[in-house]
């Protein structure tokens, strides 16, 4: 009975805006777009929404911290038109990038911790890797107890970008690229491949150095909290969502 007298009630599109702060174009480009289901118009041609419609915004909105508004509004078109499990395939998607950027931030940690405190220091056979000068392949290699043809390899890679002498045409790596090769380094010896590093060393990069990454890393843990926490909320509105939408049906 509840059901059937809500289905009988009637909103107008600023009855859905108003809770949330949007403006009524915004709710009738949200139905356009197949985030909330088909509105009824009346015989002058407005639109009406019923509470299951303000239900779907609300489970829209909630699902866009976790997801970002693209995966938000594909979950709530497949809901909508009866494709749940593609619905299930992006909340999963979605799961799975968390999870990847996680183990980013965990690879980093560890990287940062077997680095040490400072930038420079010793490479792994114990001879110093000066970060203060710049330095050849050989001398490089030879103190991180690699091939050159490795340091080449994670060039062409885009993991490491050092600059060509104009005179020689010798490859210089300077501040920047012995930190890099470093971390490099220290990640494919935990067992990282190159294309798992890749997005690792543009974060140094973005950062700065290590020490701003690091210092930016307590901001990017409580971020990915965030989110972890947003996803088990949408989730809880979608399952609300989807409970009303099956009422919907059998009591149409």
């Amino acid at each position: 009975m509840r059901e059937k007298l809500q289905s009988r009630v009637r909103l107008r599109p600023v009855d859905l805006a108003r809770p949330h702060g949007l403006s009524t174009q915004a709710v009738r480009n949200y139905e356009e777009a197949g985030v909330l289901p088909a509105a009824e118009r009346t015989e002058s041609g407005y639109r009406t929404y019923t509470p299951l419609h303000a239900r779907a915004l609300g489970t829209f909105l909630a699902l866009v911290p976790g997801h970002g508004h693209q995966a938000a509004r594909g979950v709530m078109r497949a809901v909508n038109r009866g494709a749940v499990d593609e619905a299930f395939l992006l909340i999963d998607e979605s799961h799975a990038q968390l999870l990847e950027d996680r183990r980013t931030l965990r690879a980093v940690e560890s990287a940062l911790r077997d680095l040490g405190p400072e930038a420079s220091g010793s490479g792994p056979a114990g001879s110093p890797v000066s970060t203060s000068t710049s330095t050849f392949i050989g001398p490089l290699a030879g103190r991180l107890s690699l091939r050159p043809a490795t340091l080449r390899k994670w060039e062409d890679a885009g993991l490491v970008r050092p600059r060509r002498d104009p005179l020689t045409g010798y490859r210089v790596y300077g501040e920047a690229d012995v930190r890099d090769a470093r971390l490099v380094h220290q990640l494919r010896r935990g067992g990282y491949l190159l294309e798992q590093i890749a997005p690792l060393i543009d974060q140094v990069r973005a950062a700065g150095g290590l020490a701003p990454l690091e210092a930016a890393l307590g901001d990017w843990r409580s971020r990915l909290s965030a989110r972890g926490r947003a996803l088990l909320s949408g989730a809880a509105e979608l399952e609300a969502y989807l409970l009303e939408l099956s009422t919907a049906g059998t009591t149409a």
